[in-house]
């Protein structure tokens, strides 16, 4: 058997998150259902990168599958995968990698990113969220300086998880303004289940003077979600950066 990784980017709108659930269509079972259409594969469950919640985008995600060991085109199955699956997903690399690779666990990073338009357009509501308020980025920033000094992120963490830990290491966190839109970047070796909707939720009550940047750190040290802020919609966050020690890729 190889083992092979495959890069690919999806809309998340009209799916429940990556992960297979019942009565629920997830992109997961899109692809797998795509892979035995195309191999006649038995039902394996393809390994991806970590979960999306219902909504949430991805610009660069990773999956991993075992297949027989014999040689078949890389290239034509990216091709022949692409013309099969939705217009939402698509396929942009498949590498053939070590036996005991792994798509989820040997992620040294992961990239989200968060944007939120304050003019009103159409044209953003898929991947962007509306909000008009006027926000303090300066304070914001100076607030995002409080996660390098923790690593426990239960504050922020969906309750009842299933998390076996709640550490996590940040490595970058930082608000621009790009003409009418708000964009807030965040990496970390690892992130809890709703955890950036949740610190970019805590974020705004910063930047509209409800708590003050300093205020932030007391929130992460209490350890209770009800502290920090209401989780923001999911349709503005994009996962667009996934980190492997064995993986080249440019970022879509």
């Amino acid at each position: 058997m190889k083992r092979f990784f495959v890069e690919i980017s999806y809309d998340g709108t009209n799916y429940h998150g990556w992960q297979k659930q019942l009565n629920a269509h997830t992109v997961q079972e899109e692809i797998e259902a795509r892979l035995e259409q195309l191999f006649s594969m038995q039902k394996h469950e393809i390994i991806g990168c970590g979960r999306t919640d219902t909504g949430v985008h991805a610009t660069q995600y990773f999956f991993h599958f075992d297949a027989e060991d014999k040689q078949f085109d890389k290239e034509t199955l990216m091709r022949k995968l692409n013309k099969i699956l939705p217009p939402d997903i698509a396929v942009h690399g498949i590498f053939e990698v070590h036996q005991d690779a792994h798509a989820r666990f040997d992620a040294i990073s992961r990239t989200y990113v968060y944007r939120i338009h304050q003019k009103k357009n159409p044209f953003k509501a898929i991947n962007s969220w509306y909000n008009e308020i006027f926000l303090n980025v300066e304070n914001m920033n100076e607030a995002c300086a409080c996660l390098f000094e923790h690593q426990d992120f239960t504050s922020f963490s969906k309750t009842n998880s299933g998390s076996k830990t709640n550490t996590c290491e940040i490595k970058f966190a930082r608000w621009q303004k790009e003409g009418d839109d708000l964009i807030f970047t965040i990496t970390a070796n690892r992130f809890l289940r709703n955890m950036v909707r949740a610190i970019v939720g805590t974020l705004l009550q910063v930047g509209q003077g409800k708590i003050t940047p300093r205020e932030m750190d007391e929130i992460i040290r209490v350890k209770n979600r009800s502290d920090a802020g209401e989780s923001v919609p999911a349709q503005g966050l994009t996962l667009c950066a996934v980190e492997y020690p064995f993986i080249r890729v440019s970022n879509k």
